[in-house]
């Protein structure tokens, strides 16, 4: 019997989707007080507070941590997908500051006064970046109301007790404006209230695929070599970009020993103690999770920036090229040439029999950071038209879980789009089989079926409960559009729309999707908002990784052999 595809009562959160979609076609400048009311109104799982008179610091500090630190200045956001089309509307964004955010990768370019270009790579963008902004501007404009009365130099007791919060949120609400203390705070948000604009210039299908050429383009020159005879067949990941380059490149192991006498010294993050227990243990298996986490701070306690030259350069002599945000687009990207590995540095979970015959490998593993919603459908659509053969596609993402605990990993079989509407039949390259051999904190379920949501806060606990009713377990924003593109990839006409689309024996090429719990929305105890995750989240992440690595290895080699 086929899956229909799952019926939920999101009449709140489509009303909401209409409003800015609807009011973003204007060619001026709209306020985001239009979009507060559909806002409030979505019950969204992230901003349960939105209707109440006390601030909701958790959607207050969730949103501030994937806007820029600049936002309190910020009276204007405008929107669009590349340099050309800002300055076209008469924005010279080539001469603003870049500025970033501590939990979204999204290019950013601020005028120093009021406004801030927002780069777009879908439609995505919108659904993620119109509720932050939203949220952000209903929260700071609460606190703002209860604190103008108070005067300079209020104290923290008045503060907490105007605010209606305790101890640990007013420290988070410090945390999430990033500012040494609550008078700073306090201060910052008495000053004045938010009244934010947001523009969209050309948001259409065309301008997107024109951000994914320009994205491939940045990529293409690292692909191709001149002395190669034909386009070099190619792995695709979706990943992060610290795993694979750390379990292929085998720089963090070569500096191991050093980084752990580093973490000695310095106790980075309180983890001294679990560093030394680690090592003392001599299962180099149980120590390289922790070497690997730490290797991104040992490199940036090098002011002079020779520890990162010193690890590209040893990456480059064994096969492995960056290239970061290609195109304006900020999906950064890697390529491992197979052919040049050296086996002796790999991670030692990654001896898999036959290991030697890569050494006779033209094949390519392209590895992409993380794109969000429907970017992942035109970068990979893009790859698509302009590699080689492509031997194999796998996912690793984030996901909210509906019925495990943060730190698990699902493998589905099924997928719903939200965006198409399509349910998704395809058979998962991973199971449990395939991924418990390298998790030691958490679980693995297979057999799961995912749904694909087009924002994290378009989502509400109704809607969530409905697809949970009909066995929908885990919640992410990549899977459907990398499987439309997969249906274009294999067949002859362009995706179609609320159908149930078997890729169970149709895919010329391996098909993986592996997601790893970083979120448990029924539980507010250890929801996302409130818990980073931190070394927490190694031991899943690379998991993951290492059988995606396996399993490219395992196939080129069945091939080569």
């Amino acid at each position: 019997m086929e899956r229909q595809p799952p019926v939920a009562p999101s009449d709140e959160i489509d009303l909401y989707v209409r409003t800015y979609t609807s009011l973003l076609r204007s060619s001026g400048d709209v306020d985001v007080r239009a979009f507060e009311e559909s806002h409030a109104y979505s019950a969204s799982s992230l901003h349960e507070g939105a209707l109440e008179p006390e601030p909701d610091v958790s959607a207050f500090g969730y949103a501030a941590a994937r806007l820029p630190t600049e936002m309190p200045s910020v009276r204007r956001l405008v929107l669009g997908q590349s340099n050309e089309l800002f300055e076209a509307a008469g924005f010279d964004v080539r001469s603003w500051k870049i500025v970033k955010t501590r939990g979204r990768r999204r290019p950013l370019r601020w005028d120093g006064a009021g406004t801030l270009a927002v780069y777009i790579a879908s439609a995505s963008d919108i659904d993620d970046l119109i509720p932050l902004v939203t949220g952000y501007q209903l929260e700071w404009n609460k606190m703002h109301a209860r604190l103008r009365s108070l005067g300079e130099g209020a104290s923290r007791p008045a503060v907490r007790d105007a605010l209606g919060l305790d101890d640990a949120a007013l420290d988070k609400l410090v945390s999430a404006l990033a500012v040494a203390d609550v008078d700073a705070a306090a201060a910052m948000l008495a000053r004045a209230p938010v009244a934010l604009k947001v523009r969209m210039l050309a948001a259409s299908h065309s301008q997107y695929q024109r951000a994914a050429q320009r994205w491939w383009s940045g990529v293409e020159p690292r692909y191709m070599r001149a002395e190669a005879p034909r386009r070099r067949p190619v792995y695709f990941v979706s990943s992060n970009t610290h795993s694979l380059v750390n379990l292929l490149g085998g720089y963090a192991r070569a500096q191991s020993s050093t980084i752990v006498d580093w973490a000695r010294r310095k106790n980075p993050e309180g983890l001294a103690a679990e560093v030394e227990a680690l090592a003392a243990t001599g299962d180099e298996s149980r120590l390289l999770p922790m070497v690997y986490y730490l290797l991104r701070a040992w490199i940036h306690d090098d002011e002079s920036g020779a520890r990162m030259r010193e690890v590209r350069d040893f990456e480059a002599k064994v096969g492995l090229s960056h290239v970061s945000t290609p195109g304006q687009v900020d999906v950064d990207a890697q390529l491992f040439e197979l052919g040049r590995l050296d086996v002796s540095v790999l991670d030692p979970r990654l001896r898999v029999p036959g290991i030697e015959a890569l050494s006779r490998s033209d094949a390519v593993v392209l590895n992409i950071d993380y794109p969000l919603g429907m970017a992942a459908y035109y970068s990979l659509s893009r790859l698509g038209q302009g590699t080689g053969e492509l031997r194999g596609v796998y996912v690793m993402g984030k996901a909210a879980t509906l019925n495990g605990r943060v730190g698990d990993v699902s493998a589905s079989g099924t997928c719903f789009d939200e965006h198409s509407s399509n349910t998704f039949l395809f058979q998962n390259a991973f199971g449990a089989r395939e991924v418990a051999p390298w998790l030691r904190h958490g679980s693995v379920f297979d057999n799961q079926s995912a749904v694909t949501v087009r924002s994290a806060f378009l989502q509400n606990r109704r809607y969530m409960s409905a697809f949970y009713r009909d066995g929908y377990t885990v919640l992410e924003m990549e899977a459907g559009p990398f499987l439309g593109a997969v249906y274009e990839l294999i067949y002859p006409q362009p995706l179609p729309r609320n159908q149930i689309i078997h890729l169970t024996d149709k895919t010329p090429f391996d098909l993986g999707f592996l997601h790893y719990a970083s979120d448990t929305p029924y539980s507010r105890r250890q929801s996302l908002l409130s818990k980073s995750l931190s070394y927490f989240g190694v031991d899943a992440t690379y998991a993951c990784a290492i059988a995606i690595a396996r399993r490219i290895f395992e196939q080129e080699i069945a091939r080569l052999g």
